[in-house]
C-alpha cells in the first residue's frame, strides 16, 4: 500500500501544472481578444473604404454637368478647371485631397494641375473596373501625396464622357482618426487584458497558496498518523514480546505440575480399573493435562515465530469440541448455549487444538458477559471461499472504542482480578497465523458479536 503522503498528492494538480494552465489560459485569452479586435478593425476600415468610394461617386455626379457643358471641347485643362471649384470643397488640408485623371492619361493631377503618383491606385486601375472601388494606402504612399504618414483610403469614381473616355476622380482621405480610434481600442483591450491577467494571476496565486497550505497540512497529518501508527506498532510489538516471554515462562512453569498430574493419573489408573466412574475420571484428567500441555507448547511455537501445524478439518468438529469443553461453565452460570451449523460446510486448514481454543475463548467471553438466564449462540457460515464462526450474546455489550482495542494484549473491560486481557490477544494471534480475521462489534439490540473469518481449504486438485 502506498504511503498516505503519496496518496494525498494523487488526484491533486501540482503547482507547476496549475501555473502552466494559467499561462496557457491567459495566452489564449489574449490571442482571442486581440484577434477579435483586429477583425473588428479590419471590418471598420472596409466600411470606411466603401464610404469613401460612395463619396467619390457622389462627387463625380456633381461634376457631370461641367463635362456636358464642355462636350465639344478637347481641352482637358479647361475641363479640369471648370469642375475644380466644385471638387475643391471636398478637400481638407492634411486630411483629404482630390485627384483627377483625364481620359487616356497614365498619371493623376491635383485640382491645381500638379502631377501626382500613387502605385497602389495605379495598380487598381490596371486591374480594371475601378469605378466604385477603394484602395488602402500605406504610410509612405500617404506621405508621397502630401498627407500625414498614416494609413489612407482612396475612393475611386469615373464619369463617362462618351467616345473620348471617362474622367476618373480619386478621393484620398487619411484614416488617421479611424486608426487612432482603433489604436485606442487596442489599448483598451490591452489594458483589459492586463487587468484580467492580473486578476487571474492573483486568484491563481491565492489558489496555489491555499493548495500549498492544504498540501502541507495533509502531509503533516499523514506524518503524524504514520508516527502514531508506528508508535502503536511498537507498543503492540512490545506487548507481543512480553506475551511471548510470558508464554515461555508459563510453558516452563506448567510443564512440571502437568508432568506430576499425568504421572499420578497413570499410577491411579490400575487401582481404579474395576471402578468405571473412577477409571473415566482418571482418563479425563490425563487427557486434559496432555491437552493443556499441547496447547501451551503450540502457542509457545507461535510466539517464537513458528508456523502452526495445519490439518484439513471440518468446521463443525471444531465447533462441537469447543461446545463440549465449555458446556459445564454455561450450566454453572445459567446461560443457554445454542449451536447452529449449516451443512455442508467446506473444510478449513488449521491447527485443531489452537483453533478450538479460539472458539472456546469467544464462547467463555460471551458467557461471562451474560447474567443468569442469558443466551449465547454459535453459528458457522460459508460464503464464497471463506468460513466464518460467529458468537453472539445478549449480555452487557461492548462499546465501539472497547471493541477496537479488545484484541490488544493486557486490555480488558472486566473488573480487576476477573480478566487478564490476554484471551482475545492470544485468539487474534492464532487467527492471524491462520490467515484469518477476528472482529468484535456491538449489537444494536445489546450484546456483542464476535466473528472469526478464515479461508476455506483448497479443494483437491487446486493449486
Amino acid at each position: 500500500m502506498a504511503p498516505k503522503s503519496t496518496l494525498v498528492s494523487e488526484g491533486r494538480a501540482t503547482p507547476s501544472r496549475i501555473v502552466a494552465w494559467m499561462v496557457i489560459a491567459v495566452a489564449l485569452l489574449g490571442m482571442l481578444t486581440f484577434w477579435d479586435e483586429r477583425q473588428a478593425a479590419q471590418a471598420a476600415l472596409a466600411d470606411y473604404g466603401a464610404e469613401q468610394a460612395m463619396i467619390a461617386r457622389a462627387a463625380a455626379g456633381s461634376v457631370r454637368a461641367s463635362l456636358e457643358s464642355h462636350a465639344g471641347t478637347r481641352d482637358d485643362d479647361a475641363i479640369r478647371r471648370s469642375f475644380a471649384t466644385r471638387l475643391r470643397a471636398l478637400e481638407q488640408p492634411g486630411s483629404v485631397i482630390v485627384l483627377v485623371r483625364p481620359p487616356g492619361a497614365t498619371g493623376f493631377l491635383t485640382l491645381d494641375g500638379e502631377p501626382a503618383t500613387s502605385a497602389p491606385i495605379e495598380a487598381r486601375f490596371a486591374q480594371g473596373e475601378a469605378d466604385g472601388a477603394w484602395v488602402r494606402l500605406t504610410h509612405a504612399d500617404s506621405a508621397a501625396l502630401g498627407l500625414p504618414p498614416r494609413t489612407a483610403i482612396a475612393g475611386i469614381a469615373e464619369v463617362d464622357r462618351g467616345s473620348s473616355g471617362p474622367w476618373s476622380i480619386v478621393l484620398v482621405t487619411s484614416a488617421r482618426r479611424e486608426r487612432d480610434r482603433e489604436e485606442r481600442a487596442l489599448w483598451r483591450v490591452g489594458l483589459s487584458f492586463v487587468l484580467a491577467s492580473a486578476i487571474v494571476v492573483t486568484f491563481g496565486a491565492l489558489a496555489l497558496r491555499k493548495q500549498r497550505k492544504e498540501f502541507e497540512l495533509a502531509n503533516r497529518l499523514a506524518v503524524a498518523e504514520a508516527v502514531h501508527t508506528r508508535d502503536e506498532r511498537l507498543v503492540r510489538a512490545d506487548k507481543l514480546a512480553t506475551l511471548g516471554a510470558l508464554a515461555a515462562g508459563i510453558a516452563h512453569q506448567v510443564a512440571t505440575p502437568l508432568g506430576v498430574i499425568v504421572g499420578r493419573a497413570e499410577r491411579l489408573a490400575p487401582r481404579v480399573a474395576h471402578d468405571e466412574k473412577a477409571k473415566h475420571a482418571v482418563a479425563v484428567i490425563s487427557e486434559q493435562a496432555q491437552r493443556i500441555n499441547r496447547i501451551v507448547r503450540a502457542f509457545l511455537g507461535l510466539a517464537r515465530g513458528g508456523v502452526p501445524s495445519l490439518e484439513r478439518v471440518e468446521p463443525e468438529e471444531i465447533a462441537h469440541a469447543a461446545v463440549e469443553l465449555v458446556s459445564h461453565r454455561f450450566e454453572k452460570a445459567g446461560v443457554e448455549l445454542d449451536c447452529a451449523i449449516e451443512e455442508p460446510l467446506p473444510e478449513i486448514s488449521c491447527d485443531p487444538r489452537l483453533f478450538e481454543q479460539v472458539i472456546v475463548n469467544l464462547l467463555l467471553n460471551g458467557c461471562d458477559a451474560c447474567e443468569d438466564g442469558g443466551h449465547v449462540a454459535l453459528s458457522i457460515q460459508a460464503v464464497g471461499e471463506t468460513v466464518t464462526f460467529v458468537v453472539e450474546d445478549d449480555g452487557v455489550g461492548i462499546t465501539k472504542e472497547a471493541a477496537a482495542r479488545a484484541t490488544e494484549p493486557f486490555f480488558t473491560t472486566k473488573p480487576a482480578g476477573e480478566g487478564t486481557g490476554l484471551g482475545l490477544a492470544i485468539a487474534r494471534e492464532i487467527v492471524t497465523h491462520h490467515r484469518g480475521t477476528l472482529r468484535l462489534e456491538p449489537l444494536a439490540a445489546g450484546g456483542t458479536r464476535a466473528s472469526v473469518e478464515v479461508p476455506a481449504a483448497a479443494k483437491d486438485g487446486d493449486a
